[in-house]
């Protein structure tokens, strides 16, 4: 056995959290009507927007809400939500943090919603900082330097963006690097590579790879496998799949890889349609977070409506998911609560409480029903 499976065997994470069965109304949730889940993303949208006026800077986590505010744009049309993505977008002139030779995955992520702006509306000036970022990048800064994504979040801060410039230029040069930067990420990060092949689950990085020196632990020892991480992980694939052509290659891998995480995290849902903030240890700050649900149930949702996990098997992780969050998180008049916030462990940002909420997470929870929302 290898030092990965002695730490933390396949078994002994499906045993550490089972997979919910019991007869209780959230084991049993149903995927609700379409226009039931479009009402709870309108409520919540609407009051961050309106507990938001200004609307934020362009680092990675303002995006991500907006990534997810120009998705429920897409689904139904609403031209509030337009006219707040495009005035955030503006007062930023479409820059970047750091600028236009920056590296970082963080930074770049401002560039997916400059890319669905874009699709609105294809004035040049939208793409012209993410496009040379990239290209720089892929042609001019180092471009066989493909260690840039040390840690998992990464994945869903960057790869969508490569994606999107690949297809849209015709370029695989893009999509190549692309590869490269993920194939580092996965399998040589650290060594062995943040990806665990056995357990389809992926460690932040590599301070929680088990075996190596010094490896995070939970307080009773166990390894720490961060839900969030593992949802930017699950939502990087679900983008990039969106963006590339089916045969592109390896999509295939992507497609693998994805469902295999749905797969991992559908064996150690809670009860209640949550995950834990560590997959491994349910008692390492135990009690709902939204966050990571919400990228999972993302995930998870993609993964069924594309065929890439059985829809008899994983619409009732989804929907349990959903009938979580909703009856969990989301206040009457629409704030979400039990996020966690910014950090990169289960300790970050804690109390995770009712009232604790992120862009982020709100982001989130707009990808996740409205993927949600195409199954119905």
């Amino acid at each position: 056995m290898n030092r990965r499976q002695l730490l933390f065997s396949s078994a002994a994470l499906a045993a550490a959290v089972p997979l919910a069965c019991a007869p209780t109304a959230v084991a049993h949730a149903r995927l609700p009507r379409r226009d039931e889940i479009v009402a709870v993303l309108r409520r919540v949208a609407d009051h961050w927007i309106g507990a938001h006026t200004d609307p934020g800077d362009n680092g990675w986590a303002r995006a991500t809400f907006f990534s997810g505010l120009m998705a429920l744009h897409r689904m139904t049309g609403e031209a509030r939500y337009l006219a707040h993505a495009q005035g955030w977008a503006e007062s930023h002139s479409y820059g970047l943090i750091g600028g236009v030779t920056t590296r970082h995955a963080d930074n770049q992520c401002a560039g997916q919603a400059y890319l669905d702006l874009y699709a609105v509306e294809p004035d040049p000036h939208r793409l012209a900082a993410i496009e040379e970022c990239l290209r720089r990048m892929v042609f001019v800064d180092r471009p066989d330097k493909d260690d840039d994504w040390w840690w998992a979040d990464a994945l869903h801060m960057a790869m969508p963006p490569f994606a999107r410039i690949a297809v849209l230029r015709g370029d695989d040069a893009y999509a190549d690097k692309l590869y490269r930067l993920y194939l580092h990420a996965k399998r040589a990060e650290g060594g062995p590579g943040l990806w665990d092949p056995a357990l389809g689950l992926w460690f932040r990085d590599r301070r929680f790879v088990p075996g190596l020196p010094g490896a995070v632990t939970s307080p009773s020892g166990k390894p720490v496998v961060w839900s969030r991480g593992d949802g930017w992980v699950a939502g990087a694939h679900a983008k990039t799949l969106k963006a590339l052509p089916p045969g592109a290659p390896h999509t295939s891998e992507y497609r693998a890889t994805l469902a295999q995480l749905v797969g991992a995290a559908g064996r150690v849902q809670r009860a209640d349609g949550f995950w834990n903030v560590n997959l491994a240890d349910p008692a390492h700050f135990p009690g709902p977070e939204t966050s990571g649900t919400a990228f999972l149930t993302y995930g998870t949702a993609y993964a069924v409506r594309t065929g890439l996990v059985g829809h008899r098997a994983f619409l009732p992780v989804a929907a349990r998911a959903w009938q979580g969050l909703v009856t969990t998180a989301v206040h009457p008049d629409g704030f979400l609560g039990y996020v966690q916030g910014v950090g990169d462990r289960p300790d970050s940002s804690q109390p995770v409480t009712y009232d604790t909420t992120a862009d982020f997470g709100v982001g989130a929870f707009l990808l996740a029903g409205t993927e949600l929302a195409a199954l119905c």
